[in-house]
């Protein structure tokens, strides 16, 4: 009834929960099929998993055109196809322009990872697009989803990558700054340094790809972090100039 293609660490989260519920068949290149397995889903080809009723497509953006063309003459007429990406307009329009017509779309954003949503998908984000999907349908769906006490989160693709460009992009761009930094827990610290070490932590276990990807695709994620690069500048000038007055 599932297809997944890719088993990376978000793939293999989806696969786990999704087998408690439905027939789950997973394709990943990397010969993983005892770990499908152990999940409670089946492995399965390429082409056998773009003939399920659903498609969900974990995959990296930077390939993600490339695996529609790829599914493209193997979908069932009558398929849902379902991206998980961290940037909606992009991944919209390729599935727009790349599926036949015939073809649902369904663009979502989980807003939780492997880590956080480890144990359980309870009081979790998940932001849904709805693109080119029939209402009963898409209703369906979504119930499934609040059965499951995920909170959903309704939004047109434009608006998700404008609020995702500050709260997620800009996150990793200050975690990821922080371990260039090199920021580690001290004897000595306060609640606000943990709290910055746990973005530093959040961020570390996702892949490099990702943190690239979702500056790249976004196309409000440049501007954004050259408004926080000129608040940090701006911020450093600023204790300069107070600190040279003292000093006089």
């Amino acid at each position: 009834m599932i297809g997944i293609i890719g088993f990376g660490r978000f793939g293999r989260l989806m696969s786990r929960y999704l087998a408690r519920d439905f027939d789950v068949t997973v394709f990943d290149s990397g010969g993983k099929a005892s770990e499908i397995e152990r999940t409670g889903a089946s492995a399965a080809s390429f082409e056998q998993v773009c003939q399920e009723e659903i498609v969900i497509l974990p995959v990296p953006i930077s390939v993600f055109k490339e695996t529609l063309e790829r599914i493209k003459p193997l979908i069932r007429e009558d398929a849902l196809v379902v991206d998980v990406c961290s940037v909606k307009a992009y991944p919209v329009s390729l599935m727009q322009h790349i599926l036949p017509e015939g073809v649902s779309i369904l663009a979502t954003h989980p807003m939780f990872g492997p880590d956080s949503a480890a144990h359980s998908l309870e009081g979790r984000k998940i932001v849904l697009c709805q693109e080119r999907i029939a209402e009963d349908r898409y209703q369906k769906i979504k119930s499934y989803l609040d059965e499951k006490g995920l909170h959903t989160i309704e939004v047109t693709p434009d608006e998700h990558d404008r609020q995702i460009s500050v709260s997620l992009a800009l996150t990793h761009f200050i975690g990821r700054s922080l371990s260039e930094f090199g920021a580690q827990p001290l004897s000595i610290d306060t609640e606000g340094y943990k709290r910055l070490l746990h973005v530093l932590e959040v961020v570390e276990n996702d892949t490099w790809q990702l943190f690239v990807d979702m500056h790249h695709y976004n196309p409000y994620a440049g501007k954004h972090r050259s408004q926080m690069i000129a608040a940090l500048d701006l911020i450093s000038s600023k204790l300069e100039e107070s600190m040279e007055e003292r000093h006089d």
